[in-house]
């Protein structure tokens, strides 16, 4: 998210390589393609010339079914945690299942609140408590590298989820949707909104609803609507 130097892509694209990973995608670098960024990657110009740029989050997130975070600071509004060892069981559990992403945010502040909200879960990489600044790379590296060694271990492929939940992208239709039935309602003061719709996208992304249960939800909101109206 929003890479504010061209030599940290460059040793992204360099980090997920090692790892056997190849699919990056970039919202708004500030510059890229860029020299830097090449000579940073030391041969990874594959990941590089295959990076596809976007210019908003909602772009780069379209069709993901399951989108972690990475960040290193807490929230206000509770979110599960996982390690990097978790994060990669979760990402290969669910690679099989559909798109998956792990979201990284700009290297001067992270990942921002609304940006955090788009997140089922965060990984959090265990550091120093009195100085755990790392470098945008090697948290890739880091996250990365227990992927892949994931991938080697020899066992069994996790049990596929009991049901498939649906994607970001309906999901954000499903919160457009809630809002303003919240809004006819008179619950919800769209003046003052308070951090009511931050909770409940809290509440609907642990529940990770399927097609079916998504249906019954926005059934139900039209009803509410119409019995107001």
């Amino acid at each position: 998210m929003n890479t504010s130097h061209p030599g940290n892509i460059g040793a992204t694209a360099r980090a997920m390589k090692t790892m056997g990973l190849d699919v990056l995608w970039l919202v708004n670098p500030k510059l890229f393609p860029h020299a830097d960024a090449t000579a940073r990657a030391s041969g990874a110009d594959n990941v590089l010339a295959h990076a596809t740029v976007c210019t908003d989050l909602d772009a780069a997130l379209e069709g993901c079914n399951l989108v972690v975070g990475a960040s290193a600071r807490t929230r206000t509004i509770p979110c599960p945690v996982l390690t990097p060892r978790e994060c990669a069981r979760l990402v290969a559990a669910e690679g099989d299942q559909g798109k998956v992403a792990v979201l990284f945010g700009c290297e001067q502040s992270g990942l921002s609140n609304a940006e955090m909200d788009r997140c089922h879960y965060l990984v959090q990489i265990p550091a120093n408590p009195a100085y755990g600044s790392l470098n945008l790379a090697a948290a890739v590296q880091i996250i990365g590298y227990e992927y892949y060694a994931l991938q080697v271990e020899t066992r069994e492929t996790a049990a596929a989820p009991e049901h498939t939940p649906v994607g970001v992208d309906e999901m954000e239709r499903f919160y457009v949707h809630l809002e303003e039935t919240l809004v006819a309602l008179d619950f919800l003061d769209p003046e003052n909104p308070r951090q009511l719709m931050r909770r409940l996208r809290r509440l609907f992304n642990r529940a990770r609803p399927d097609e079916n249960e998504i249906n019954i939800l926005r059934g139900i909101l039209t009803a509410a609507r119409q019995g107001r109206e």
